[in-house]
């Protein structure tokens, strides 16, 4: 490893401050992710069918991105072509210039950092503000993100308290929910603002053209809502064929990366706005940049393209756990965009082997971050193949080309390994040399003979091999597993209620009202008559004077007018000033509490995304079993956009502490008709 990355990991260890922050944020998302996939019983099975999507995706990469340019250019997009950073910047340089934009808002994008995008727009001129709380706590401070996901993780809530009192002149707090109100003030009025909104983009689905953004804080719906123009910005290969292949990555993307079972905003792009839409941009330009993704396709870390970027092998690698991304350098100590175990496989591939090809020796191939991989990327095989070359397939070397001593040496490790017997025996009296070696000693470090322990510490033999340990391990699941059977009642074996098919409506009114109601939303059951007076109650409690609301036509009969009468300011066009959002939604997804609400003509999305209070009128009947049932629905596919809700905006960037309410609603309420 260059000296560069060795200092940067030795300041690192060094830090007390990042190693605390490390430690919360593996602990809780690793936690957090064992607890979402729970109740995925054919976990393996989804993982194995997202992995053969993208592998297909990636083999038959020129004709997917032809279908989808034709389908999203049907829809209405303006589709421009980036065959690198610079190309990418310049087209985006251009929009900006015909639209003659002065502020952007911007929503998190890696594929923007990748092409080093805010720093060249504010050259030109044009000043771009980080929306995510995350990215805009960093970018005020200078640096880069730490984490694909999390970019603040290196941070902990006094050093944000103190930059947010040095940068934005508050007055000094560490308490997080203060921190993020004043983000939201601050931000607020950027969006409000912005002349452009620029996304990134998770997945683009061939077959009906649409763009999807997954964002937990509501900053995603905000960019590609409010501003006039949006632009997305999207890595060629982040395409699946579709809609039932998009169900299927979200069903794996937010539990990996987040520990949800759905993020709370999904927005489903089809098209800008109509001449009679409530709101949307009126232009939406996609930008598909390869930067390097067409030379890496044929190449032997082609599989990385696979990646999601959930950031799981991140959370999983005790690599990064002890380091953080910011260690993660070049030779001459410039940041790598991409870090970890993905990134240390996708840097030196896209930017350079001389660059960043040190960075996959800070690696313990322990295999920790397959593991973690939701679509089954085989990391520690292509961390290897960094090792050996990168980019380049290595020839393989004649034996006369192989050094004498080290010809020897395999040969004598053959003939040991070729016997069990012989291979358990000298791992035994190699344990045995070692501990008599450094009989007091933790570690053995050998930076004299062979340079390992100059950036690398060799454990001592534990007292039982690893085969020793499992099948003890093994031998107790066993005889637990017995004692289980023993004293189990028949129906025992049964799957929990929360994985069994939701076949009634009953059955899946209440599998929604437990998962909206985990997710810090409120449920409420009423009849048809009900519905006015228990909305008016609700607002009276919430002291509400003004409502952005659908029109009259999207809700229950008379629902607007009975508002009106009790005194309610009822508008329709967006309003930063309402205090509540009253929607009505076009289903209801129970296996994750998520509503999906269509844009077009007399249904503002920003009813459900500027006011500190969403309402939502959900009918019984229309509470879907899953997402792929929802994601069927005509409207979805043809509404110019759609966005899936799943309970109140959210985020966790300070310190992995949920805070509730960060641009979006701080309260989701659902009245399900039950007539």
């Amino acid at each position: 490893m260059a000296n560069v990355f060795r200092s940067r990991i030795d300041l690192s260890l060094a830090d007390a401050d990042l190693q605390v922050a490390l430690d919360g944020n593996a602990e809780k998302r690793i936690a957090g992710r064992r607890q979402a996939f729970a109740s995925v019983l054919d976990y393996q099975e989804r993982r194995q069918q997202a992995h053969a999507v993208r592998a297909d995706v990636v083999a038959n990469l020129d004709r997917y991105l032809e279908q989808f340019i034709q389908h999203v250019e049907e829809n209405g997009f303006i589709v421009h072509w980036a065959v690198d950073g610079a190309q990418a910047v310049q087209i985006i340089l251009e929009i900006i210039e015909q639209n003659q934009a002065r502020l952007m808002a911007k929503s998190k994008t890696m594929v923007s950092e990748e092409i080093n995008l805010n720093h060249l727009l504010e050259a030109a001129g044009l000043r771009v503000v980080e929306t995510d709380l995350g990215e805009f706590i960093v970018q005020i401070r200078g640096e880069k993100p730490s984490h694909i996901i999390t970019p603040a993780v290196h941070l902990r809530r006094g050093q944000v308290g103190q930059t947010f009192h040095e940068k934005l002149g508050v007055p000094l707090t560490d308490s997080i929910p203060e921190m993020t109100a004043v983000a939201r003030k601050t931000l607020r009025e950027v969006f409000l603002s912005a002349d452009i909104g620029l996304s990134g983009v998770n997945f683009g689905v061939v077959e009906t053209g649409t763009v999807c953004v997954m964002t937990n804080e509501g900053n995603g719906r905000m960019v590609t809502t409010i501003p006039p123009v949006h632009i997305a910005l999207m890595g060629m290969e982040r395409l699946v064929p579709t809609l039932d292949d998009l169900a299927l990555m979200m069903s794996l993307l937010p539990r990996s990366a987040t520990g949800q079972k759905m993020t709370v905003y999904a927005s489903l792009l089809n098209s800008p706005r109509q001449a009679d839409d409530s709101d949307g941009p009126r232009q939406r330009h996609l930008v598909l940049v390869d930067n390097g993704r067409s030379k890496l396709r044929s190449s032997p870390l082609s599989e990385i393209l696979y990646c999601i970027r959930c950031g799981a092998c991140l959370n999983a690698c005790p690599i990064f756990r002890e380091i953080g991304g910011h260690a993660y350098v070049d030779e001459k100590g410039i940041g790598a965009t991409y870090t970890g175990p993905m990134g240390s496989i996708l840097s030196p591939a896209l930017f350079g082997q001389a660059e960043f090809g040190q960075l996959a020796r800070a690696s313990s191939l322990c295999g920790a971050c397959k593991e973690a991989c939701p679509v089954d990327i085989d990391l520690p095989k292509l961390l290897l193949r960094v090792r050996a070359g990168g980019m380049k397939i290595e020839t393989q070397r004649t034996p006369a080309q192989v050094p004498g001593t080290l010809n020897l040496g395999l040969r004598l490790y053959t003939w040991v390994a070729k016997s069990p017997w012989r291979y358990n025996t000298a791992q035994k009296m190699m344990g045995i040399l070692c501990r008599v070696i450094a009989p007091s000693s933790a570690w053995i470090k050998l930076p004299a003979v062979t340079g390992w322990g100059y950036s690398k510490d060799f454990p001592r033999p534990a007292l039982r091999s690893f085969r020793e340990r499992w099948a003890f391990a093994k031998n107790q699941e066993k005889q637990e597993a017995a004692r289980v059977r023993e004293h189990s009642e028949p129906d025992q074996d049964l799957p929990p209620a929360a994985t069994r098919p939701l076949d009634s409506i009953v059955e899946r009114v209440t599998r929604f009202e437990a998962e909206i109601s985990a997710l810090d939303g409120k449920f409420t059951c009423c009849k048809r008559l009900e519905l006015a007076e228990k909305i008016w109650i609700l607002l009276n409690e919430l002291k509400v004077t003004k409502i952005l609301a659908w029109n009259a036509g999207n809700l229950p009969v008379g629902l607007v007018a009975c508002l009106k009468e009790k005194g309610f300011k009822v508008v329709h066009e967006p309003d930063p000033l309402a205090e509540a959002g009253l929607t009505g939604a076009l289903a209801g997804v129970a296996e994750t509490g998520t509503l999906v609400l269509p844009g077009g003509s007399g249904r503002p999305l920003t009813a459900s995304l500027l006011p500190a209070v969403h309402i939502a009128v959900l009918r019984a009947e229309d509470i879907l079993p899953d997402m792929v049932s929802a994601l069927k629905l005509t409207e979805v596919r043809q509404s110019p956009a759609t966005v899936l809700i799943s309970g109140p905006s959210r985020t966790a960037d300070i310190e992995m502490t949920l805070t509730l309410g960060v641009h979006g609603p701080r309260e989701v309420h659902v009245f399900c008709l039950v007539d």
